[in-house]
């Protein structure tokens, strides 16, 4: 069973969604370093949605679900903005030394953040019909409560 909201294209509204999502991975019986990893992911990914897809708050509608199976917890989000080139996107240049991280660019580091927190992630474009986006996170002995 798939299970589904849809909230406003609105800053304010992004912890709704992430709410409604890691009440989903708890159910599902991530522990708290797992829900953390999702809810981040999902927090990046909704804003994304909001600053790239949109071009700005109430320009359009976020549609977000979950399906958790054979210890998959799947999210997907939903958008009808504009069409968004993940492998565009360059693999940012984070330095390895903390006394550096004054250089570091701000921004850019969503896509990063959301391959880094979950198992996978894929985009499609929906021809015409808007963008979707997909995140997995597998639940193992690891990651459980």
């Amino acid at each position: 069973m798939t299970h589904e909201v849809t909230i406003p294209g609105r800053y304010d509204r992004v912890i709704d969604a992430c709410k409604f999502i890691v009440a989903g991975a708890e159910q599902a019986g991530f522990g708290p370093n797992e829900l953390f990893r999702i809810e981040l992911a999902c927090d990046e990914a909704c804003t994304n949605v909001i600053e790239h897809a949109y071009g700005g708050e109430d320009k359009g509608t976020i549609r977000v679900s979950w399906h958790f199976s054979d210890g998959a917890f799947t999210i997907s989000i939903y958008d009808q903005g504009q069409y968004f080139d993940a492998d565009s996107v360059p693999a940012p240049n984070i330095p390895s030394s903390p006394a550096d991280f004054d250089e570091l660019k701000i921004g850019g580091l969503g896509m990063h953040f959301m391959r880094s927190l979950m198992d996978e992630i894929q985009f499609h474009n929906n021809m015409g019909d808007g963008n979707q986006l997909t995140m997995v996170k597998y639940l193992s002995e690891n990651n459980r409560q």
